[in-house]
């Protein structure tokens, strides 16, 4: 079967290995055909050698999406033929976070493309309590797409209840998106979100977020005032990643706002705690996401109220996957979610 490694910065190595059957399935475990593969933004980092914690060489792939070919004999969630993807979290499971369920921030995680291979190959094996099945109306798109999507309701979770609060989302990119449909999905009562790009707010509006600012044209404090006038906002996302966007979510928020970083700095950006500590400002972290996201990516794709087909741009083949990601570097003002096609 096919394999594509990044051996290096730079490298995709196209090999044949032999193929995963079924002889090889444990009692709990799938043998998935995979169909489509989401490149996500951290691997575009990995890609470049921007990534410090990807061990070279690795197997791409953690979006991702299939059909189950074959099971072991303990399996439940699925039968040979059904749609699938799964979680490519390895957690421990003896560390405390593990011991408590938060194995999403388990202590030695690690993770398919970066600490271990990866999906980008014709067939793959998982266990039971990773995969998620998939409802026969979902395209295998959308499959590869609840990755990304589950990292959107983690995210929006973390803020807690958000029924009737008004949210500001900054970031229009992939994830920003996601992040401010689930933050609709939650009962939200409006939700502005921002970027520099008018082609990313533009996909913004045709997801159902209405409303959008271009935080280059127009600073944050008059776009709040503009859509939520005297209420202001009382949680925020900072999902572009720079130290300008999180300092204006920090000073334009009401005091006592909840601010729910969602981003990875490429550098820590200077904030003031004393700014943070006077206007009772809680700032939360969130990382990647547990079963239950995946299981709310798929309940809130499926229910209509989270719009996926605007963010998907570019699509290639498999044997294109170098392609992918230089076409990705010199598109990034309009390139969102690209998908591999096995396929093709």
């Amino acid at each position: 079967m096919r394999q594509a490694v990044l051996t290096a910065p730079e490298q995709i190595e196209f090999r044949e290995v032999p193929d995963l059957t079924a002889e090889r399935l444990g009692e709990d475990e799938i043998l998935i055909r995979i169909k489509k593969i989401g490149i996500c933004g951290s691997e575009i980092h990995s890609y470049h050698g921007e990534h410090p914690a990807t061990c070279y060489p690795v197997v791409q792939g953690h979006e991702y999406s299939g059909i189950a070919t074959a099971i072991g004999s303990k399996v439940t969630k699925c039968k040979p033929g059904d749609k699938v993807t799964a979680r490519p979290q390895l957690a421990c499971g003896r560390c405390a976070p593990c011991r408590r369920g938060q194995y999403n921030v388990c202590e030695n995680l690690r993770v398919q493309a970066f600490q271990a291979d990866g999906a980008a190959q014709d067939y793959f094996i998982v266990p039971e309590d990773r995969l998620v099945r998939l409802p026969e109306t979902f395209s295998l798109e959308y499959g590869a797409m609840i990755e990304p999507a589950a990292v959107g309701a983690h995210a929006a979770s973390r803020a807690g209840d958000l029924t009737g609060k008004n949210v500001v989302v900054s970031g229009a990119g992939t994830i920003g998106n996601l992040v401010a449909q689930f933050v609709l999905a939650r009962g939200a009562r409006k939700v502005l979100i921002t970027d520099v790009s008018d082609y990313r707010l533009e996909t913004a509006r045709r997801c159902g977020i209405a409303g959008t600012l271009n935080v280059a044209k127009t600073p944050l404090k008059e776009g709040v005032e503009e859509v939520f006038g005297d209420e202001g906002f009382q949680v925020g996302f900072e999902v572009a990643g720079v130290e300008s966007s999180i300092r204006s979510l920090m000073e334009c928020a009401e005091k006592g706002s909840t601010i729910v970083v969602v981003a990875v700095f490429a550098k820590d950006p200077a904030l003031s705690m004393f700014f943070l500590g006077e206007h009772e400002l809680i700032l939360a972290g969130t990382m990647m996401y547990r079963h239950e996201d995946y299981l709310t990516a798929v309940e809130e794709i499926a229910s209509g109220k989270v719009s996926l087909a605007p963010l998907v741009t570019d699509r290639f083949a498999f044997g294109q996957y170098d392609e992918a990601y230089r076409f990705i570097a010199e598109n990034q003002e309009k390139c969102m979610k690209v998908i591999i096609d096995l396929e093709k």
